[in-house]
């Protein structure tokens, strides 16, 4: 089984120092980044707005505890947001390419 995490970050510079140590510690087999995305969202009783990023890694289910982990290790935030989507299915040869690419973890 596999699996999409979701992870908002400060902005594109910090996606990507998190994508590239997942992508280095082959914990995830991809990562995608939105640059930008306008939030609102509740923080110590003050409705905040900020701009972040969004980054999207994939993986293999079993993996993701350790994604979890790892983004909570780096991340600037005292509380990121660090959400599994599981995939219930997908094209054959993508989901192949994602098995192989993780190989060997």
């Amino acid at each position: 089984m596999y699996s999409m995490v979701h992870i908002t970050t400060s902005g594109v510079e910090e996606s990507k120092k998190i994508a590239t140590t997942l992508l280095e510690e082959k914990i995830v087999a991809c990562a995608n980044i939105i640059p930008k995305m306008e939030s609102i969202y509740w923080w110590d009783g003050d409705l905040e707005e900020d701009v972040e990023s969004i980054l999207l890694v994939k993986t293999r289910s079993d993996l993701v505890d350790k994604v979890i982990d790892r983004v909570g290790e780096i991340h600037s935030y005292q509380t990121p947001c660090v959400l599994e989507i599981q995939i219930k299915t997908g094209s054959e040869d993508y989901l192949k390419w994602l098995e192989d690419a993780l190989s060997g973890h």
